[in-house]
C-alpha cells in the first residue's frame, strides 16, 4: 500500500478514433451532445449478414497518418491504435525529448478481443484463391493480438514493460490496471488503451455466434440498454490510447494532470451468466472504492457497461446498488456508447476518456437512443447534465465473464 501511494498514476494524454469522432474533441463535441451515429453496416462483405447496425467508423484513411512502413504490415485496428498514441502522445505534450536519456522508462500496453480479421482474411483469400506465393510475410504479425503493442512500441521508440491484454470487453479496463502496475513498478510513462475493427465479413460471421448481438435493423432501436425494448447490443469499431504516468515525474516535466487513476478491481463470474455478474461486479466496484479509498456516496457519476440484454441490464443495475447502498439509485448513470456502439475491449476504454473530459468540463453526457428506463437508476437522457465531478465510477463486463471496475478522481491541483 505504501508503494501504490508513493507512485499515483495519473493521466496526461487522450487519444480517442471512434464512430462519433477521431480527434478527442470531435468525440466529446458529439459524446456531449448526445448524438448517435449507428446506423447500417456498408463495410464491403457484410451487406448479406443478419448484423444491419453497426457503429462504424468513416472517413478515416490511415495513410494521411501512418508512415507506409507500417501500414503494409499492420491491420486496421492497429491504425486505429497508432492513430490514438499519436493523439494521445500530442495531448500529453511528450516526445522523444522527454524520454530519449532513458526509453526504458515508458512502456505500452494495448487490450484485443478480436485482433486482425480484416488483413487475416484478406491474405487467406489470397491463399485460397491465387496461391502460397501470394500470402505476405506479414500475415504472421498483423492479426495477432499483441501487433498494437508491438508496433506502437517500434515506432514511439518505446523500450519499458510492454503488454498487451488477450480478452473481452473487460479488457480495456485490466490494461489500465496493468499499465498502473507498470507505473507502480518503476516505469514513468505507459501508452494504454484499445482499439478493435471487429465489422470485416470474417469478424462479422464470428460474431454471429453471441447470442446478445442485436439484430435490429432500425439504428435507433437496435441498441437500448435498461429499457423494456432492450435487445442485445450493437458493435463498434475504434476506441481510445491514454498516456498514463507517475505523478511526480508528471509534475517534473509540467505535464496537465488530467485524472488520477485511483482504483480498480476485476472478478469473473462465466460466460453470459448475467445474473450472477450481480455479485461479480458488485464486488469488482467494492474493490476498486476500496483501492481509492473512496466511500460510495463520493461517486458523482457511474458509466456503465450497458449490455442491452435485460437480464444483464438488471444484473448490473443491482450490482449497482449493491455496492454503492442507497447512493446507487440516486447518482447519475450514463452509457455514451449506445450512440456509437460497444467496441469491444476499446469500449470502456472510451468511457474511461469520456469520465476524464466529463469531469474536467462539469457534464454529464447523455445516454442516446435510450428513452424509459426500466430499473431504479438514474439514467441521463436526453440531454447532457452540468454536475461538479470529483469522481467518476467505470463499469465493463466482457461477454466471456469478466468484470471490472476503475475509479477515476480529478485532481486537486491542475499542472499547466
Amino acid at each position: 500500500m505504501s508503494t501504490r501511494k508513493a507512485r499515483r498514476t495519473v493521466v496526461t494524454g487522450i487519444g480517442v478514433v471512434a464512430p462519433n469522432g477521431t480527434t478527442t474533441e470531435s468525440f466529446w463535441k458529439r459524446t456531449q451532445e448526445g448524438t448517435s451515429v449507428l446506423d447500417h453496416v456498408t463495410r464491403e462483405g457484410c451487406e448479406h449478414l443478419p448484423l444491419r447496425v453497426a457503429g462504424e467508423i468513416r472517413g478515416f484513411d490511415p495513410v494521411d497518418l501512418i508512415e507506409e512502413r507500417y501500414l503494409v504490415q499492420t491491420d486496421r485496428f492497429t491504425h486505429f491504435a497508432m492513430a490514438a498514441a499519436d493523439l494521445a502522445l500530442d495531448d500529453a505534450r511528450i516526445g522523444r525529448a522527454d524520454y530519449e536519456g532513458d526509453p526504458f522508462a515508458v512502456g505500452v500496453v494495448t487490450a484485443a478481443g478480436s485482433g486482425g480479421g480484416e488483413f487475416g482474411q484478406r491474405e487467406l483469400q489470397r491463399l485460397w484463391g491465387q496461391g502460397s506465393n501470394y500470402v505476405g510475410p506479414y500475415q504472421s504479425i498483423a492479426w495477432f493480438y499483441a501487433a498494437s503493442t508491438g508496433q506502437i512500441s517500434i515506432r514511439g521508440g518505446f523500450k519499458g514493460p510492454c503488454a498487451v491484454v488477450a480478452s473481452d470487453e473487460a479488457g480495456g479496463l485490466d490494461a489500465l490496471a496493468h499499465a498502473a502496475r507498470s507505473i507502480r513498478g518503476g516505469a514513468d510513462a505507459v501508452v494504454v488503451g484499445a482499439a478493435e475493427a471487429p465489422l470485416a465479413p470474417y469478424s462479422v460471421v464470428c460474431q454471429l455466434g453471441y447470442e446478445d448481438l442485436s439484430v435490429c435493423e432500425d439504428p435507433e432501436r437496435a441498441y437500448r440498454p435498461f429499457t423494456s425494448d432492450a435487445c442485445g447490443f450493437v458493435p463498434a469499431e475504434g476506441g481510445a490510447m491514454l498516456v498514463v504516468e507517475e505523478e511526480a515525474a508528471a509534475n517534473r516535466r509540467g505535464a496537465r494532470i488530467r485524472a488520477e487513476l485511483a482504483g480498480y478491481s476485476a472478478t469473473f463470474t462465466g460466460a453470459s451468466r448475467w445474473e450472477e455478474s450481480r455479485e461479480g461486479l458488485a464486488r469488482a466496484i467494492s474493490g476498486a472504492l476500496r483501492e481509492a479509498g473512496c466511500a460510495p456516496e463520493e461517486i458523482d457519476v457511474v458509466f456503465a457497461d450497458a449490455l442491452g440484454v435485460p437480464s444483464a441490464d438488471r444484473a448490473e443495475a443491482l450490482a449497482i446498488a449493491d455496492a454503492l447502498g442507497v447512493h446507487g439509485k440516486r447518482v447519475p448513470v450514463t452509457a455514451p456508447k449506445t450512440g456509437i456502439g460497444r467496441a469491444y475491449c476499446g469500449a470502456p476504454v472510451l468511457d474511461a476518456a469520456a469520465a476524464v473530459l466529463a469531469m474536467e468540463f462539469g457534464l454529464i453526457p447523455p445516454t442516446p437512443n435510450v428513452v424509459d428506463v426500466c430499473h431504479e437508476l438514474d439514467v441521463v437522457t436526453g440531454r447532457a447534465r452540468p454536475a461538479e465531478l470529483r469522481t467518476a465510477l467505470v463499469l465493463s463486463r466482457g461477454l466471456m465473464g469478466s468484470n471490472a471496475a476503475i475509479v477515476l478522481r480529478r485532481p486537486t491541483a491542475i499542472h499547466a
